[in-house]
């Protein structure tokens, strides 16, 4: 073999051990090149959608399609280019065309390579030694076996965002459209009423970690982004986050200590931390000095959710200290993770705070 053909054993053996850890390993970060090329891809539609100003979140919403697009197109042209390298010095010698004089510049050896990896024979070009038509049905099998893998991983990914999008939905619509966890709260223990509370988050809890592990097995999910706030995982998992908080803050224990002690509200607020941090360790986001908050915003937005389930009839024993506490644990982490998706605060945190903030009891 010529140094040429062991380059292009390698850049294949490369992608190929790529492809592997991304779509059969399925884990968050373990990619070789694919994370690496996706945020590449993903910067340049951020840049190319700040041209559109008024119109760039809708640009945006096209960065996960053209990201997959990117990566297969991106695997490809690797691993033809790994063919080439190896099929080039062959040129007219094992590798011949069945009419005419043989070309043996690198543009035809992609053109035989790209053949040989969807067909056996290569096109125009045939081989005529074992060794080369051991190459050629290699290759075919390798360009059926990645095809056949990532149009099963693609089938993956949406189904994985589909039900993501629907506990999204979900959560909105247990808000009431309001994006507000207090709403939540309320409509979930009507006049105080958490009997059947404790089942409905359950649902929730199985649905968010199913969406947590998705994240994890297909990182491409995070790239998808949709126009509409309610779809973002940022503005959910505030929500969820944001309940859980409330829930252990602000109903009395006495009355309410079998749902606020409950295994959903804890697993509910464990799960959703986990794939937050999963999605800040594994993705681009915000900077540290972007995370910063007040604890009066904590104050009067806490004022605003008593306000709420006061108006509910539900009974509140409000501790405004530890709803500030345990606020400031996880929101930083939102305003990494949120902003990096083109969503603002405003967008996230939908509770318009009290012109001017209650007394707490």
């Amino acid at each position: 073999m010529t140094v040429e053909q062991i380059a292009g054993a390698g850049l294949m053996v490369l992608f190929l051990a790529d492809i592997f850890l991304t779509v059969l390993y399925a884990r968050a970060g373990t990619g070789l090149l694919a994370p690496r090329w996706n945020r590449i891809v993903w910067s340049s539609v951020k840049i190319l959608a700040g041209l559109f100003r008024r119109r760039r979140s809708a640009a945006l919403s096209f960065a996960g399609p053209v990201i997959v697009v990117a990566l297969i197109a991106f695997w490809a042209i690797g691993l033809t280019t790994g063919a080439a390298l190896i099929i080039r010095p062959e040129l007219g010698d094992a590798i011949q065309p069945s009419n005419g004089g043989a070309s043996t510049d690198f543009v035809t050896a992609l053109l035989v390579a790209g053949n040989s990896l969807l067909i056996v024979g290569g096109g125009d070009y045939s081989p005529h030694t074992s060794a080369t038509r051991i190459l050629f049905l290699v290759n075919s099998l390798i360009g059926a076996s990645v095809l056949s893998l990532v149009l099963s991983y693609l089938v993956q990914v949406y189904s994985a965002l589909r039900e993501r999008n629907a506990l999204a939905l979900t959560v909105d619509l247990l808000t009431g459209g309001t994006g507000d966890a207090a709403e939540m709260l309320a409509r979930l223990g009507p006049e105080g009423d958490f009997s059947n509370a404790t089942s409905e988050l359950g649902n929730l809890v199985r649905s968010l970690a199913l969406t947590k592990e998705a994240h994890h097995f297909y990182p491409l999910l995070f790239y998808f982004r949709f126009t509409e706030p309610l779809y973002s995982v940022s503005r959910m998992i505030f929500i969820l986050l944001d309940l859980a908080t409330l829930i252990d803050t602000t109903l009395d224990r006495q009355k309410h200590g079998v749902f606020v002690r409950s295994a959903p509200v804890g697993s509910l607020q464990s799960c959703a931390r986990l794939l937050l941090a999963t999605l800040d360790r594994n993705f681009p986001t915000a900077d540290e000095k972007q995370t910063h908050s007040r604890t009066g915003d904590f104050e009067a937005s806490y004022a605003a959710a008593l306000a709420v389930l006061r108006n509910a009839g539900i009974e509140t024993k409000p501790d405004a200290e530890r709803y500030a506490d345990q606020r400031s644990q996880w929101e930083p982490l939102i305003r990494r993770v949120g902003p990096a998706l083109g969503y603002g605060m405003d967008e996230i945190d939908c509770r318009r705070p009290l012109e001017q903030a209650a007394t707490f009891e």
